[in-house]
């Protein structure tokens, strides 16, 4: 999703001031416009799948000079018919919004329109559709947005690494232009285009102002200013309407800057005149928006105590002809602080702390005021770019003595609790367009057998939508408990269970939300921060500490009651899970924890049956039941270095280890998606989430990278998943962000990628450095048939029996030449797997192992990613406890002792085997007849040098020789 925007190389002409693309145009620009849409038309297109736009691909018919851009209008966005999906996953639908950002008006006539912020996405709404267009090309939460006068272009910015500027046409929401790489130290705080949308200017978080004409074709900006850092953060920028060459901009200090653009020098100068509370002699309070009066010269400051600042241009002293600009009045005008400032036509427009929006006339006379709408305080205030009509029926009088009518536009308010109202000026009637969650989201559920999706957020506030109407079906406001943390519903659908952070849980009729008293459960003062129901919804689990909760059947109701709990491992839990035993229909729940043990508890009594380590040094994150592929039942984990294992669930044996989606983070959560009558009954797929992106796998695993496909979603952070009961959507809570995410899941899409990467082998080749044609290959293709001659004997002169295959003993020695030292658990895990790969359908264990088998097994079990010089050189930080010469050193002594109590222990001859290979003494690799491995000694302290020579020699080759080797060199 990262650098979806499309940047052009010829010029776009100034943007038009009305609503038709080519209004004001002449012939020449209308062509050149055209030529630079021609030009950009193939990254628009590739933007537009990778967006999740509706877009309709060019027929035969089209000319090919036409523009979308030059022939777009407003009903362009309008909902087309369906497409074929392209993409394994596409956004659909955004639930909630960034309330730090501004919502605009873009329609509100013929078609309500709204733009909006998300996570990393924006968003356009039309009201009277019900439907949304999402702009999205950004891997960073968008900081900030703004739109031309004329409300033809939308800029939207990020923050974050690879932040992104990125112009949008309204009419086609195709990104007409993207600034890469503008402002790397830390990305946009504030964004501004002048009236005549040519020029755009941004506030990078590093205090930088830079001025951009982003219809020219060239890729540095026109001027670059660094603003002192005394004079506070600023935050809020915009152009002087009457004068493009004057900014304005202000910070929540009293500080105001006026910035000059001189076009000849393509240089930025700044003045910063000082207000403080002894200017007036009064409290002026902190600065919140700033604006330039109509009439140009003046211009006016809010704060947060409710006066306004009056700056005008005066001279600097009684001698001196340079004009500056100097706050010469403090007007107190109201008592509540004013939050949001702007101008419309000719009044002065502010929004306050008690959600009321006031109108001033140039005096700063109060002409009207909007206070019944019982709002929250305001965030911002957009007004229509459509002009009033000439009548007056149906308006408002005004407050003044003379009672006129009172024409405005109408307008579009947001608050700081995530609500969008939208107020008709006729007759003053006020309409709610969005009532989002305000605080942090980290459930979600879906319904097992309706569309219908549930979400809860820290605010309190439970909200069930049914996702394929985008209405909502219901609500309820927890008022005492507040912060919900994770909700599930139950396999039935007829309850929902939700838990909170405060440790309480509820058990709610899932069609009403409502819940009886005695269904309420306060045993634990921890967040819950994991919940899910048996097969039979007659028990519910949660965790941090594992609960059970049982569902008794009286004569006339039904009650649940408090079963009893563990505080079984001595990290957090991970993951809870309940199954049922083989051959039965009785409950098993496990549980899942950061000490690597997997814990199965059971039925009547809460009761620890049996208590499993199934990692060594890995940390499993979560697990899920394995679909039936198979004869056997499996039980499927994920943990953070990149693996996945197959566990059978009884014997609890690890039964294959494999190659996880390696996406930037590891797998946090796992489901596997419903069966579905639309696809293949004998096709299986898993949906996922990572740390900030959401993916669908292709089953059964099996290592091959092609088989997955993952997209950035939230990226402060995914924290909960929910998949629909017909497999056609995922959805995502991103938790700090405040939105869920609709993802509609094209498994025709993802079954085509994978087969155009390739079959059997094919895949996996491309994992191995260099592929099929590398050095590795070749190795390994030596080293197996090597095992082959040492297997029947190197000194022997009979005749060769050549085979493809190699006994499965010979394992350990090949994944050893290639540089892949597995521990002998890992060892153990690696015959087991080839070991018992038949025996559930023949009864026959498998001995030996071919070429092909062997590089699938090398793939899925060496570290993903290696081992860096970063990782060893913290080991050797962590061994070491005092320093010589400033590197850190163990003893020779404590090195042994180490070996042979810590981890998996080695015995003397192991030890000795290893060093004598290590220096050549032993290069087959066989015990060596040294007797007794003695610690004290020359003979040894000489070893011990040899071996660190022999080890700075193999480093250098692989560019750690600046590793601290004197660890094995110390001696007492």
């Amino acid at each position: 999703m990262s650098g979806v925007g499309t940047e052009s190389n010829d010029p776009l002409p100034s943007p038009p001031e009305e609503q038709q693309a080519t209004t004001g145009l002449d012939k020449g620009e209308e062509d050149l416009l055209q030529r630079k849409e021609e030009d950009s038309k193939g990254e628009g297109e590739m933007s537009d799948c990778v967006s999740g736009q509706n877009g309709e691909p060019k027929t035969d018919d089209q000319s090919p000079t036409v523009s979308q851009v030059c022939t777009a209008t407003k009903m362009t966005l309008l909902p087309k018919s369906p497409h074929v999906k392209t993409h394994a996953l596409t956004l659909e639908w955004a639930f909630g919004m960034n309330r730090a950002l501004p919502v605009f008006s873009l329609q509100d006539q013929d078609q309500l329109v709204i733009l909006y912020g998300g996570t990393n996405v924006a968003v356009m709404y039309d009201q009277t559709s019900n439907s949304q267009h999402v702009l999205q090309g950004h891997s960073s939460p968008i900081s900030c947005l703004c739109v031309s006068e004329d409300r033809r272009w939308l800029v939207t910015a990020d923050r974050g690494q690879e932040s992104l500027v990125i112009i949008w046409d309204s009419f086609s929401g195709i990104p007409v232009r993207t600034l890469f790489d503008s402002h790397p130290e830390g990305g946009v705080a504030a964004l501004a285009l002048s009236k005549d949308s040519k020029y755009l200017d941004f506030l990078i978080c590093s205090q930088r102002v830079c001025i951009w004409d982003w219809t020219n074709e060239t890729e540095d900006p026109l001027c670059v200013t660094d603003l002192n850092p005394e004079y506070g953060f600023q935050n809020h920028i915009i152009f002087n309407p009457n004068d493009i060459t004057q900014l304005l901009s202000n910070s929540e200090s009293q500080y105001m800057i006026v910035s000059y653009i001189f076009q000849d020098k393509q240089h930025l100068d700044y003045i910063a005149p000082e207000l403080l509370d002894k200017t007036f002699n009064k409290v002026v309070g902190m600065l919140s928006q700033s604006v330039f009066h109509w009439r140009g010269l003046q211009a006016l400051s809010a704060t947060s105590v409710g006066n306004l600042v009056l700056w005008d241009m005066v001279r600097a002293s009684s001698t001196s002809r340079h004009l500056v600009r100097r706050a010469i009045k403090l007007i107190p005008l109201q008592k509540d602080g004013i939050t949001v400032l702007t101008l419309t036509d000719s009044f002065i427009v502010t929004g306050d702390t008690l959600g009321h929006v006031k109108f001033y006339d140039e005096n700063f006379k109060l002409i009207s005021w909007y206070s019944e709408f019982n709002l929250d305080p305001i965030t911002s205030i957009s007004f229509s770019k459509e002009v009033p009509p000439n009548r007056s029926q149906g308006y408002l009088e005004d407050c003044t003595l003379e009672a006129k009518m009172f024409v405005i536009r109408n307008f579009v308010l947001s608050t700081v609790n995530s609500t969008v109202v939208h107020v008709n000026a006729q007759g003053g009637v006020l309409q709610t367009l969005l009532r989002e969650h305000c605080e942090a989201l980290h459930a979600v559920a879906c319904h097992p057998q309706q569309p219908v999706v549930a979400m809860g957020s820290h605010s309190g506030i439970l909200k069930v939508w049914d996702y394929e109407r985008k209405v909502s079906i219901c609500s309820r406001v927890f008022e005492k408990e507040r912060h919900i943390q994770c909700i599930t519903y139950d396999p039935q659908g007829f309850y929902l269970a939700v838990g909170f952070a405060s440790g309480s849980v509820h058990v709610l009729d899932a069609c009403t939300l409502l819940s009886e008293a005695e269904e309420r459960f306060n045993f634990s003062q921890d967040c819950i921060t994991h919940i899910t129901f048996s097969s039979d919804s007659l028990y519910l689990a949660t965790a941090v500490t594992v609960m059970v909760f049982c569902l008794y059947t009286g004569k006339s109701m039904q009650r649940w009651k408090y079963l009893g709990r563990h505080h079984s491992h001595y990290k957090p839990i991970r993951d809870l899970l309940f199954g049922v035993y083989l051959d039965s229909t009785q409950p098993r729940l496990l549980s899942l924890g950061m000490d690597r043990r997997l814990e199965y508890s059971v039925k009547d009594e809460l009761l620890i049956l049996s208590s499993e380590r199934i990692e060594q040094s890995a940390v499993p994150t979560c697990m899920a039941w394995y679909p039936p592929l198979t004869t056997e039942d499996f039980l499927l984990t994920a943990s953070d270095l990149y693996k996945m294992k197959l566990f059978n669930s009884t014997t609890k044996m690890c039964r294959k280890t494999l190659l996880g989606p390696t996406y930037g983070s590891p797998v946090e959560k796992m489901a596997m998606l419903p069966f579905s009558k639309d696809h293949d009954p004998s096709a299986h797929y898993m949906a996922y989430i990572t740390k900030d992106k959401v993916g669908v796998q292709i089953l059964p695993i099996d290592g091959n990278p092609h088989k997955s496909s993952a997209l950035i979603c939230h990226p402060t952070g995914v924290s909960a998943m929910a998949c629909s009961y017909d497999s056609r959507y995922v959805f995502t809570a991103g938790g700090s962000d405040c939105t869920v995410l609709s993802w509609e899941i094209s498994l025709n899409a993802l079954e085509a990628a994978a087969s155009l990467g390739g079959k059997e082998l094919i895949p996996f080749y491309s994992l191995l450095d260099g592929g099929r044609d590398g050095e590795l290959f070749r190795e390994m293709e030596d080293f197996f048939y090597y095992c082959q001659l040492r297997n029947q004997g190197i000194d022997s002169m009979e005749m060769r029996q050549v085979s493809t295959r190699i006994p499965l003993a010979e394992v350990p020695f090949v994944m050893r030449a290639l540089g892949f030292f597995p521990t002998e658990q890992e060892l153990e895990d690696m015959q087991n797997e080839v070991k018992f790969s038949r025996y559930a359908e023949s009864g026959r264990y498998v001995t030996n192992i071919d070429l092909e088998e062997f590089i699938k097994l090398y793939v899925n079990h060496r570290p993903a990613f290696g081992i860096s010089r970063k990782e060893l050189l913290h080991t050797f930080q962590v061994l070491g406890d005092s320093y010589v010469m400033g590197e850190p050193v163990v003893n020779k002594i404590e090195l042994l002792e180490l070996l042979q109590d810590r981890g998996e222990h080695m015995t003397e001859n192991e030890l000795a085997e290893c060093f004598t290979t290590l220096v050549g003494l032993n290069p087959e690799g066989g015990g060596p007849d040294l007797g007794a491995f003695e610690c004290d000694g020359m003979y040894h302290h000489v070893q011990f040098k040899v071996v660190s020579k022999n080890l700075k020699m193999r480093l250098k080759l692989h560019g750690f020789d600046s590793l601290p080797l004197k660890l094995c060199v110390y001696t007492e």
